[in-house]
């Protein structure tokens, strides 16, 4: 199930990012991992849907002018 292969990602990622810290403090790893994550999947949405942001906001079940703030958020316009 795709979910669960992207929940994986997101977890070997994690563990490679704590193991590569090499003793370091890990800081604001909850932002980090969403803004990533989120801008992400707002190019590939937005490439998949041919910029068309209707349909990328019907793709992502979002509300057509929360793409367009977050689409502005990320530079993606």
């Amino acid at each position: 199930m795709i979910t669960n292969e992207i929940a994986d990602c997101v977890r070997r990622t994690l563990n490679r990012y704590f193991r590569d810290l090499d003793g370091e403090t890990p800081n604001a790893v909850y932002d980090m991992v969403l803004k990533n994550v989120e801008q992400s999947m707002f190019e590939t949405v937005m490439r998949h849907a041919e910029g068309n942001q209707t349909a990328a906001a019907e793709i992502l079940g979002i509300n057509r002018n929360t793409l367009r703030r977050k689409l502005t958020e990320y530079e993606l316009l």
